[in-house]
C-alpha cells in the first residue's frame, strides 16, 4: 500500500472524530446567557480533546511523511492508535458533562495514556520497517518527550481520583507541550533529503 493511502485514511477518520465531539455539544433550550453556563465544562472538555486531536493529527502527518515504507505491522499499529482516538468522544462528552467528576477524568487520561502508547507503537513500526538509520528513527531517538507524556498521564490518572482538577491541568500541560510543531522530522529531511517520491518537508 503507497502510504498516502494510509493518510488519506487517517485523515478521514480523524475529520469524522472531530465532527462527532462537536455534533454532542447540545444546544441549550433557552435564549438567555445564562443558560449557556452550564455548557462551560463540555465545551472546556471540547477545546482539550481538539487540541490534542489537532497534535496528533499534526505529528501523524509529519511522522508519515517521513516514513518509507508501509508494512502489514505499520497498517495495524496505525488501526490501533485510530481505536484509541475514536474513544475520544465518548470521554471528552462524560467527562465534560458530569463536570470533571473524578472516575471520567480518570477514563479520559487512560484513554490519552493508550493513544500515546499507540503512537510510539506506530513510531516504532515504522522505523522497524525503515530502519535503524532512517530519517524517521534518527529525528525520534530516545523520544524523551513522548516518554515524559506518558509518564504524565501516569501520574495525572492517579491524581484525578483525589484531584480530577489538578489532573486535567496535567492532560492540558502535556498538550501545551507539543502545541509547538516537533521540528526533529523536518531538520532530518532537510538535512538528509527529501522523501520518496520528492516531495520536500511541509
Amino acid at each position: 500500500m503507497h502510504k498516502g493511502r494510509l493518510e488519506a485514511f487517517s485523515d478521514g477518520v480523524i475529520a469524522i472524530i472531530i465532527t462527532i465531539m462537536v455534533l454532542e455539544m447540545r444546544v441549550p433550550h433557552g435564549a438567555a446567557v445564562s443558560d449557556l453556563r452550564p455548557l462551560f465544562p463540555v465545551f472546556l472538555s471540547y477545546v482539550l480533546s481538539y487540541l490534542y486531536i489537532g497534535i496528533y493529527w499534526n505529528n501523524h502527518h509529519h511522522m508519515l511523511h517521513a516514513a518509507k515504507r508501509v508494512t502489514g505491522s505499520v497498517l495495524w499499529a496505525n488501526l490501533h492508535l485510530l481505536f484509541w482516538l475514536s474513544l475520544m468522544p465518548f470521554g471528552t462528552r462524560w467527562m465534560g458533562e458530569n463536570h470533571f467528576a473524578p472516575i471520567p477524568t480518570v477514563l479520559y487520561g487512560i484513554d490519552l495514556l493508550m493513544c500515546a502508547s499507540a503512537f510510539t507503537l506506530l513510531q516504532w513500526a515504522i522505523v522497524a520497517a525503515d530502519g535503524p538509520e532512517s530519517p524517521l528513527a534518527r529525528a525520534v531517538g530516545a523520544d524523551r518527550k513522548g516518554l515524559a507524556s506518558r509518564l504524565t498521564y501516569l501520574v495525572a490518572i492517579p491524581v484525578a481520583l483525589w484531584l480530577p482538577w489538578l489532573a486535567t491541568c496535567l492532560f492540558a500541560f502535556v498538550a501545551l507541550m507539543w502545541f509547538i510543531p516537533d521540528r526533529r522530522i523536518e531538520r532530518q529531511l532537510q538535512t538528509g533529503g527529501s522523501s520518496p517520491g520528492g516531495a520536500g518537508a511541509t
